[in-house]
């Protein structure tokens, strides 16, 4: 009971923080996953073996300068062109590789790849939501905070219709507390959550509100997955202890992370 209340009170003062940030301005946000960001690199370093104060600073190094250039962009505070650095980055791990004569280029090259594509370029993107000229109308806070209210929503029904209901494993050599019922009554009461909510909302069609919906559910619990896929190999419970009852910031932001590019890739396309 006292471990449901820690982690009830911490899942409100985290969730309370993320609504502030989103609402107050663009910049709030992008300081926010700075953050977010630069956690996340550490905890992706202790999972893939990566200890090394250097080694850690070089791949922390990649990961936020990857992510300030694309939020510089999405800000407008740099243009368009900018983006062009993003292509670099794809071969820094080779190079670090090639000059480090201390660590197996395999853990370099996953541990570099997963923070530029689990949190740079998710980040990144988020920020992107803000602007009209990508997304019209539907673009602004509203846009990013239903983001996360979607999977905020998939994780606790899962939760709970998983409690109740629970007794078919959905991947059970990861996780073996996540079960299909589980799955599926999150996918439900996320998809009638975001359907009413795009009844009041003139900005959200409904076609795009039930695509967000069913993506931020499949890929969320992806997302979820993958990172319980790390922590079983890394041989850990949690990513970190920063948020007490939830574990680190890639527990807490696994499914929004990998769900980002699928929603925003639907709705340009949209």
């Amino acid at each position: 009971m006292k471990e449901l209340s820690t982690r009830t009170v911490s899942g409100l003062v985290f969730a309370l923080v993320v609504i502030v940030c989103v609402f107050v301005a663009p910049w709030s946000m992008a300081a926010l996953l700075s953050v977010v960001v630069g956690i996340g690199v550490f905890e992706m370093c202790r999972l893939h073996g990566m200890v090394q104060a250097r080694q850690v600073l070089v791949v922390e190094a990649i990961a936020l300068v990857a992510f300030l250039v694309g939020a510089f962009v999405a800000l407008n505070w740099l243009s368009a062109r900018w983006l062009l650095l993003e292509l670099l980055f794809m071969g820094l791990p080779f190079l670090y590789a090639l000059f480090s004569n201390s660590i197996r280029h395999e853990t370099v090259f996953s541990c570099c790849y997963a923070s530029l594509t689990f949190l740079s370029l998710p980040c990144a993107l988020m920020l992107f939501m803000y602007r009209p000229d990508l997304f019209g109308d539907m673009a602004g806070p509203w846009l990013v905070i239903s983001v996360f209210c979607l999977l905020w929503v998939n994780d606790i029904f899962a939760y709970l219709t998983g409690k109740l209901l629970g007794k078919h494993k959905l991947f059970e050599r990861i996780s073996p507390g996540k079960t299909i019922e589980g799955s599926l009554g999150g996918l439900v009461f996320t998809v009638v959550a975001v359907t009413i909510f795009s009844h009041y909302a003139d900005w959200l069609p409904m076609n795009a509100a039930i695509g967000m919906g069913a993506i931020a559910v499949v890929f969320g619990t992806l997302g979820d997955l993958c990172e319980s896929m790390l922590k079983r190999q890394a041989g850990v419970k949690d990513s970190g202890k920063l948020i007490p009852g939830h574990g680190g910031i890639l527990d807490r932001f696994d499914s929004v992370l990998f769900s980002v590019p699928f929603i925003f890739v639907y709705l340009l396309l949209l």
